[in-house]
Parts: C-alpha cells; structure tokens; sequence
C-alpha cells in the first residue's frame, strides 16, 4: 500500500500505472509546511484507515530518491522483524572538515558516522505515537530522530551510494549515469515490391492515390505499408510480415494493410520500445508521390500513434531501368529507428 504525500497535480500523473502493477495507491494527501508534519499527515490518513487495512510497518520514503536498489527495501523490512525501527545507512569515507569563514576550522574524525538515506522503516503505531507527541517540537530532518529522542533502537541496514538524493542539478547528471542505456537503439529495414493489376485501387501508405491501376497482392497491396512493417519486425527481431499475417490465409485477403502497421506498432509498444523515426521510400516511374507526400505521413503517423515528423516519406525512380522503369509495378524500402529496453 503507497500513501503518497503531496501536491496531487504533481503526484497523480506520477503515479499512474502503478495500480496496474498491483499497487494500492492511496488518495494523495496534501503536505505540510515540514518535513515532519508531511510524514504526519500520512501516518494520520493511514491510521483513518479501517481496522483491518491498518499497517503494521511503515516505510517512510524520500520522493526526492528515485533509485532505491531492491535489497535495500529488504534489508530495512528484515530489521523490523527485531527491532522497531531500521534506516539504511552508508559509512562516511570522505575525511569530514569543520569550515569557518573560508578556512578549515577543524577535523572531525569519521569513525562510527553514517549517511542516513531512505526508505526508512518502524512500527507503524509507534511511529504514529512518537509524531504526534511531538507536533509541537521542533522539526527533524529525518523520522529515526524521532525514535532516538525517545530511547527506542534503531538498527542500519547497508545502504547504497546508488541511492541518491535529487538535491543539486548535478545530481540528475548522475542519475542517469546510473540508470544507464536502459534504452537501447535498434535499426530494421524493409523492401517489397507489387506489380500493376487493372481493377484494384492503388493504396499507397494508407491512403488511396488516383491512378488507373491498383497493385497485385493478396491483401490490398499497400507496397509502402508492407516495407515499414518488414524494417519495423526486423527491428524487434520478429521475422516479416508474412509471419504474422500469412498469405496462405483468407482472413487477410484484400485486407486493409493499415492493421497491419497497427499490429508492428503495438509490437514496440508490448516490448516497452518507442518509434524514433522511419523513413520510407516510393520506387517508381508513376503516379507522382510528392503531391500526398504529406497525407501519407500523417496517415502513417496516425496508425503508429507518432508525430508525423517522426515519418518521413518520400520518392524515387529508377530512370526507366528495371521493373519500375518499364511501369510494371511500385517498389518501396523503408527503414526504422526504435528505441527497446
């Protein structure tokens, strides 16, 4: 169960999506003016709480420390299980100087001093208790003082230097350092060709463009569409379009290849990747493509859910060598940028 503490313009958009992940998100509780009476506030909305609901340990987190390791958590979860309450802490190895007007005023020896992180973790009453004993003191910079006043133990649990506070903009240099390539690039290219058939529209990216023939093929055709679903598979290593709508099959004939693109775009989408461009290229003497150049981008565009200067679409010919010169059908290549954890 999470009680967030807050501004809830600022925390709602942050915390959407983490109910589907099985979390109980509590409603946003507004802050107070420190520290301690925003912990407070929280402790109170869970003490609200029926009976049954009501928590037996509490862990109090720093929104400011987005990158708290896993067994961190479970280190401070397991010292509760003997002490009422546990911090994760970091051993000072930096020589400590007392500083005055510029100048070192003195060494402070580092020995026995720990860097207080969180989450930190207690018994969830008496905690609740140890705050509202002391609403009217004076405030504290982090909640184990709070048990410490009291004479109650806390025990430190391994922290880890990973575990940073967003304090300075230097340090979101450093988060993502740490964070690293948790996106890593990947590049598909795709080619296919149709030849001309009387009777059929020509579908090209999406669009139907006037011409007195259309393109042979078992589904609508779209030559354009079929290149950037082959560079968008092949990017995710996922074969080519006739893997995932075989030819062999009527469900697909005349089909409208606008599914299609939909289908590889959700495919980036299932692996947690996102489009970065895709660039795809028209092969042929007839029609014209400048002139739907741009509807055929923002169609793309809107069956990959991107901005259309994400979609580049463009034209060549062969100058009447080949196939394509001789007017006996269209070619396209197409190729893609992703971006996939």
């Amino acid at each position: 169960m999470l009680q967030p503490v807050g501004d809830v313009t600022l925390l709602d958009p942050a915390l959407a999506g983490l109910d589907a992940a099985g979390v109980i998100i509590r409603p946003v509780v507004p802050g107070g003016a420190t520290r301690q009476a925003s912990v407070r506030a929280g402790l109170e909305a869970l003490d609200a709480l029926p009976e049954p609901m009501r928590p037996e340990l509490v862990l109090v987190h720093d929104g400011a420390r987005p990158f708290v390791p896993d067994a961190l958590v479970g280190g401070v979860l397991g010292a509760l299980a003997h002490h009422p309450g546990a911090i994760p802490a970091v051993a000072v190895a930096d020589t400590l100087k007392q500083g005055q007007d510029g100048l070192v005023a003195g060494t402070v020896p580092r020995d026995g001093l720990y860097r207080a992180q969180t989450p930190q973790g207690f018994r969830f009453e008496l905690l609740r208790d140890l705050h509202r004993a002391a609403a009217a003191g004076g405030d504290l910079t982090d909640d184990a003082a709070l048990l410490e006043r009291a004479g109650h133990a806390v025990a430190l649990v391994p922290g880890s230097d990973d575990n940073i506070k967003l304090t300075h903009p230097e340090d979101l240099v450093r988060l993502e350092r740490l964070i690293g390539p948790s996106m890593l690039p990947r590049i598909g290219t795709g080619f296919d060709v149709h030849a001309f058939a009387d009777g059929r529209a020509l579908v090209l990216c999406g669009i139907t463009v006037p011409f007195e023939r259309g393109l042979a093929g078992h589904s609508d055709a779209d030559v354009g569409i079929h290149a950037l679903c082959d560079a968008i598979y092949g990017a995710l290593a996922e074969g080519d379009i006739g893997r995932h709508f075989p030819p062999s099959e009527d469900e697909w004939r005349d089909a409208d290849s606008a599914r299609f693109l939909v289908h590889a775009g959700d495919r980036v989408a299932a692996r947690g990747g996102l489009l970065v461009n895709a660039d795809v290229t028209l092969i042929c003497e007839r029609p014209k493509i400048g002139p739907h150049a741009a509807e055929m981008r923002q169609r793309l565009a809107g069956l990959l859910r991107v901005e259309p200067d994400r979609i580049s679409v463009k034209a060549t010919t062969t100058e009447r060598l080949g196939f394509t010169g001789r007017g006996e059908g269209i070619a396209a290549m197409a190729s893609v940028s992703l971006m996939v954890p």
